[in-house]
């Protein structure tokens, strides 16, 4: 399964009911060069970016890791969410194929059927269950090959 990074545009005057909703956004996976990447899209698009390693939340124990971006997510101004991380070296990574399709919310029943009603017919590479970094998550392949990323974490306020 291809590591990629979902986005999500939620308008910066979301009101509680929009910060409720799920986000579907594309996530990009690399291969060692995700903090140049972002850093990159930074520089295009502005806003803000946040960047996690996978040392900061004990997510591999390969020491080559241990610096790379497990997660970056870029907010512009105007609402664009992009997402993006280093593909782990225990994965495969094909350039053209390196990103994937993120559910995101706060509703967890719903984000269980939609990981469910995907992973039917498929293949689940991660169960949908607590993540280190506190949310729940999960990843599967759909019966058409489609790679999907599911997080329902905490309600945006």
């Amino acid at each position: 399964m291809s590591t990629c990074t979902a986005v999500a545009a939620v308008p910066a005057d979301a009101s509680n009911k929009e910060s409720r909703m799920t986000t579907l956004n594309p996530y990009l996976g690399f291969r060692d060069n995700a903090k140049d990447a972002m850093t990159f899209y930074h520089s295009v698009f502005g806003g803000e970016l946040n960047m996690s390693t996978f040392a900061e939340y004990h997510a591999s124990e390969d020491p080559a890791e241990q610096d790379k971006i497990m997660h970056a997510q870029l907010r512009t101004d105007g609402g664009m969410v992009l997402m993006g991380a280093d593909t782990p070296n225990s994965m495969d990574f094909t350039p053209g194929n390196n990103f994937s399709v993120s559910l995101s919310g706060s509703d967890e029943a719903e984000l269980r059927g939609y990981f469910e009603k995907l992973a039917d017919g498929g293949t689940v590479a991660m169960p949908l269950e607590r993540a280190p970094w506190g949310d729940i998550f999960g990843m599967c392949k759909d019966k058409f090959g489609v790679d999907w990323l599911v997080n329902v974490g905490p309600e945006v306020a």
